[in-house]
């Protein structure tokens, strides 16, 4: 799916550059020719020296602070459903009202078996004071030698055994208050309330629904704070440390990236993958970020040497060979004094001046290190030029020639990070440009 959305890009980008040089003008110097309708006409960037910063690309997982799964406790059918997707609820507030009837009913019966454990209780109370009241008795006459010691045994033994008989109806009543305090429990949880303050989504409850312990019936969590998480390997523990900076972009809006920090790192790494998890902070995402978000967290852990820079854009894989290189071209010649601004770029609405033609080949790069719009290379130079828009033009171009249009390096990080519907727009805008100039020099 990535690239297939790559390709939409390269294509539509391919357009732009058709419909930013056509249009059959004159040759002038640097300029068109009608003879040269066969060059091909190009984007190109001028490679720079810089240092790249260091980072892994790693898939993040958004989650809210405090957010948590609700699931009913008890099983039952749902009969009232108290909250919905968006609300604010405190900790405590009613969700769902499940069926209690049955549980009711527990109650009672747990509740009558208490009473009949207490009435045992005071029984066997009475029983153990009339027994001991009779071996008192006993023991008495025992020592004016009025009964005889069988007499007395026996009512020791009476006294043992009623003293064990309310131990046993004791222990009953507590089992019967146990009980009693279980079946009230649950018919507590046939309301069930929100654990933690937050906002209620992921709403699965409706009425007449079975709910039970195995399915959740809403997320609540604070989407004020949101917490991003990432998977870290063994090796990345080595140099991702917690305060290492990190950057997170969404697809919703990847021109807008939140800067942050890795906040925590589980000490603990998983015995079979051998992986352990980060968590980054993110105070106030200004609505970027949303529970549940897939997005694409870029932890930069230093910088590299200085070296070549080029756009990830002008990065091409030849096709015939597999060889991924650049296509090259030196303007030195061509334009000495020529100066690039990004108001001067085509899509910006400024002039078309095209370079050339000039020489242009396809040279092999070795790649030192990838950032997320520009990569650190070997095999080119910084003042040479190299092809962002328009590569599959050059694949069998004959002459070994292209027309060069000089691009500034802040337009090229703008539409490397264009959606589709983006770079739609900058191309209908152009060609309706182009379109209303050729209105006026038909009236002229």
């Amino acid at each position: 799916m990535k690239r297939r959305s790559r390709n939409a890009v390269c294509v539509l980008a391919t357009l732009l550059v058709a419909s930013c040089g056509g249009g059959g003008n004159d040759f002038r110097p640097g300029g068109w020719n009608r003879n040269q309708n066969r060059i091909p006409a190009v984007e190109a960037v001028e490679v720079v020296l810089g240092s790249l910063p260091l980072e892994e690309r790693l898939a993040g997982s958004v989650r809210a602070r405090n957010q948590v799964e609700i699931y009913a406790e008890v099983s039952g059918q749902i009969v009232e459903v108290l909250a919905n997707d968006g609300d604010r609820v405190e900790a405590g507030d009613p969700l769902v009202r499940l069926r209690d009837v049955d549980y009711r009913e527990r109650l009672r019966q747990a509740e009558s078996g208490l009473a009949v454990a207490r009435a045992r209780v005071q029984q066997a109370e009475a029983n153990l004071t009339r027994v001991q009241a009779n071996l008192r008795r006993i023991e008495a006459m025992a020592e004016r030698n009025l009964t005889s010691v069988a007499d007395l045994e026996a009512a020791r033994a009476d006294f043992l055994s009623a003293e064990a008989d309310l131990a046993l109806m004791r222990a009953q009543l507590e089992q019967a208050e146990s009980l009693v305090a279980e079946r009230a429990e649950e018919l507590a949880h046939t309301v069930v309330r929100a654990p933690v303050s937050g906002v209620v989504g992921g709403r699965n409850a409706e009425v007449g629904q079975i709910a039970s312990g195995n399915t959740p019936l809403f997320v609540i969590g604070d989407p004020s704070d949101m917490i991003v998480e990432v998977t870290l390997t063994q090796r990345m523990l080595g140099y991702i440390r917690p305060g290492t900076s990190a950057t997170i972009v969404n697809d919703a809006a990847p021109e807008q990236v939140i800067e942050a920090a890795i906040t925590r790192i589980s000490p603990f790494l998983h015995p079979v993958t051998r992986t352990t998890t980060a968590e980054i902070e993110v105070g106030r995402p200004h609505e970027l970020l949303r529970p549940g978000m897939f997005v694409v967290v870029n932890v930069l852990y230093g910088e590299t040497e200085l070296a070549p820079l080029i756009p990830n854009s002008a990065i091409y894989r030849n096709p015939r060979d597999g060889r991924t290189g650049v296509y090259a071209a030196s303007l030195r010649d061509a334009a000495p004094d020529r100066e690039v601004t990004d108001e001067s770029s085509p899509q910006a609405g400024g002039p078309l001046q095209p370079v050339g033609p000039v020489p242009i080949r396809f040279v092999p790069i070795e790649i030192i290190a990838r950032g997320r719009l520009s990569s650190a290379v070997r095999g080119v130079e910084p003042g040479d030029w190299v092809v962002t828009l328009g590569h599959h033009l050059l694949e069998g171009n004959e002459s070994g020639q292209a027309l060069i249009q000089p691009t500034p390096w802040e337009h090229i990080m703008r539409l490397q990070q264009m959606q589709t519907r983006d770079l739609l727009d900058l191309i209908r805008r152009r060609q309706e440009a182009l379109t209303s100039g050729a209105a006026v020099e038909s009236l002229n």
